[in-house]
C-alpha cells in the first residue's frame, strides 16, 4: 500500500499573529470596497474565522477595526518616506514617491476611504492617525532637505506639497490611474521643485535649499 502523505500539523496562531491576520483581511477588503460596505462578517469570511473571534480581538466592533486598519495603513505610508539620505535629493524623492504611489495603486478604494474617512464615524483618533502620517512625512522631507529647524514658510511649503500629493493620488484613482504612474511621479517631483522656488523668493532659508539643489545639478 502506498503510504498516505502526512497531514500538516495544525499551528495555533499567537495573539499578534491572529490580530495581524484579521487586519490584513480588513485591509484587503478596504482595498476594493469603502469601509461602510465592509461588515465584520466579511472580515471573518476573508480571514477564515468566525464572527465571534473577530469580536474577541476587536470588541469595539467595526469602528475599532477601522481605526486599527487605518493605523496599520498609516504606519505603512510612513515607511514610504523612510529613504536613506544618500545621493542627490530628487532621485531620493522619486524613490519615496514610487513607494507611496505603489501603496495607492495596491489599496485603491481603500486608500481613498482611509484618507477621506469614508462614511464610518470620524473620531479624534482617526483624525490624529491621518495627521500623524502627514507630520511624519514632513519630518522626513525636512531631513532630506538637510534642514534641522525649518521656519514657518518652509514648513508651510512642505506640508502644502504633501497635501497636493494626497489630492493628486485621489484624483489619479478617479481618473482610472491616468496618467501613467511614472509620469505622475515625475510631475509631483517637478511640482515640489516649483513650490520651493516660489517660496525661495520670499524666504532666505528656502532659498538656501534651492541653491543646494542647483549645486547638485
Amino acid at each position: 500500500m502506498t503510504p498516505q502523505a502526512a497531514t500538516p500539523a495544525y499551528r495555533r496562531l499567537s495573539v499578534e499573529e491572529r490580530r495581524s491576520q484579521l487586519l490584513d483581511a480588513a485591509l484587503s477588503l478596504f482595498a476594493h470596497r469603502a469601509p461602510e460596505d465592509v461588515s465584520l462578517d466579511d472580515v471573518a469570511e476573508a480571514a477564515g474565522v468566525s464572527r465571534p473571534l473577530v469580536y474577541r480581538y476587536f470588541p469595539g466592533g467595526k469602528q475599532q477595526l477601522y481605526e486599527a486598519a487605518l493605523r496599520s495603513a498609516g504606519e505603512e505610508l510612513q515607511h514610504c518616506f523612510d529613504e536613506p539620505r544618500l545621493g542627490p535629493l530628487l532621485p531620493r524623492l522619486s524613490r519615496v514617491l514610487d513607494r507611496y504611489l505603489a501603496f495607492v495603486d495596491q489599496h485603491g478604494t481603500g486608500f481613498s476611504a482611509l484618507l477621506q474617512g469614508g462614511s464610518v464615524v470620524e473620531t479624534s483618533r482617526t483624525t490624529a492617525i491621518v495627521d500623524g502620517v502627514r507630520r511624519a512625512a514632513a519630518e522626513h522631507i525636512y531631513s532630506h532637505l538637510g534642514v534641522a529647524a525649518p521656519g514657518s514658510r518652509l514648513r508651510m511649503t512642505v506640508r502644502t506639497w504633501i497635501t497636493a500629493v494626497e489630492a493628486a493620488s485621489l484624483i489619479w484613482l478617479d481618473e482610472d490611474k491616468q496618467p501613467p504612474v511614472e509620469e505622475l511621479r515625475d510631475w509631483l517631483v517637478e511640482q515640489f521643485v516649483a513650490v520651493l522656488a516660489v517660496t525661495a523668493a520670499r524666504d532666505p532659508q528656502t532659498a538656501d535649499v534651492v541653491g543646494a539643489l542647483a549645486e547638485e545639478g
